[in-house]
């Protein structure tokens, strides 16, 4: 039998007057969507917010139905649960048994003890198109033709259509998201304010890793505010949504500007391995750390180089139509190039980087 990491909840809430109040139960609320949608939650005054995480508070392990019912007695006031929970796994065919597990006991343990439940929210991604398979049809649109097996995203659901009744759903598509969590091996914005740390701590300019082709191709990304309250807007609406910041860049005209928030020039793009060339700086990061008052170890600040590799790998388009949800009614915006300053500067406040 597969065993997973404990699942966990902590409570928290926020003061409002005399509004109904919701209660929304959050998996994976440590990861770089599910914190920004527990600080959305608290910041927006009406709701109760459980949060579901690796670490602290009650362990359920989600991938045991048995254990995840027993555990959920004190779900019984959940209005609302938002997944974004995910396990990982070696190869795409394995990751769909414990990802539809996870969901189908949550959601099973969470209709039993809570007969309010008004909505299930599922975070997707591009994976629903193909993205991570090669070129793909762009820009993508929550009607377009799936593809071949194996895809958790598509069995997650699809299990949401076949169960909803006295419940609505909605999917969440959103690009790569521009967060701060620590310790997710999915955090870009990190990736690149690490990268560029160490290759200014060495002397050397800002190069490009990824493939030629990656340089030039049009991408797009989704900031972790603006995804979390377009995932509490999708709650009024049933159905799938692709979420994005709402503007097109190309590494080629981008790069330049990151290298120069950190006073980098930048060389022609040299194509690596993030994983295998940053294997060996942990010392020179805690020699950083001790020079610079950095909070983060090594540890905390390298678990992304696999994903950086991946997407600097996209010599490919990778966007999709965000149209559906602006013509449903959400229309918030956030430039991707500010977004990225933002971010750093975020970073540099928590003395995360120099």
């Amino acid at each position: 039998m597969v065993t997973s990491k404990p699942w966990t909840y902590d409570y928290g809430s926020a003061s409002v007057g005399f509004m109904e109040r919701k209660t929304a139960l959050v998996a994976g609320a440590n990861g770089i969507i599910g914190k920004n949608l527990v600080e959305h939650l608290r910041a927006d005054g009406g709701w109760d917010v459980i949060g579901l995480s690796r670490r602290g508070g009650l362990a359920v392990d989600l991938l045991d139905p048995a254990d995840t019912l027993a555990k959920a007695g004190a779900l019984g006031g959940v209005t609302h649960v938002f997944y974004a929970a995910y396990q990982d796994r070696p190869t795409w065919a394995e990751l769909v048994p414990p990802n539809l597990a996870m969901l189908t006991n949550l959601v099973d343990a969470v209709e039993a003890v809570a007969p309010g439940l008004e909505h299930v929210s599922l975070m997707q991604g591009y994976k629903v198109y193909g993205a991570h398979l090669g070129p793909f049809k762009t820009p993508a649109r929550e009607t377009d033709a799936g593809h071949m097996p194996p895809e958790f995203n598509v069995d997650q659901q699809r299990f949401l259509e076949r169960r909803a009744g006295s419940w609505t759903w909605s999917a969440i598509r959103p690009s790569v998201v521009g967060g701060t969590a620590l310790g997710n091996p999915m955090n870009l914005a990190l990736v690149i304010a690490v990268y560029a740390s160490i290759s200014k701590e060495l002397g050397l300019p800002l190069r490009f890793p990824g493939k030629p082709g990656a340089y030039d191709s049009l991408l797009e990304m989704t900031d972790a505010g603006l995804l979390a309250s377009a995932t509490v807007w999708a709650t009024g609406q049933q159905g799938a949504f692709n979420i994005a910041n709402g503007d097109l860049f190309r590494w080629r005209e981008l790069w330049p500007k990151l290298g120069a928030y950190f006073g980098l020039d930048v060389a022609p793009p040299l194509r690596m391995s993030l994983v295998d060339v940053m294997a060996d700086k942990g010392p020179l990061w805690t020699r950083m750390a001790s020079e610079h008052g950095l909070t983060a170890s090594y540890a905390d600040v390298s678990s992304s180089w696999a994903f950086g590799d991946f997407v600097f790998g996209w010599d490919y388009d990778m966007f999709a139509d965000t149209s559906k949800s602006r013509r449903a009614g959400f229309h918030d915006y956030v430039g991707t190039e500010e977004m990225f300053y933002r971010l750093f500067d975020e970073f540099r406040k928590a003395r995360v980087i120099p």
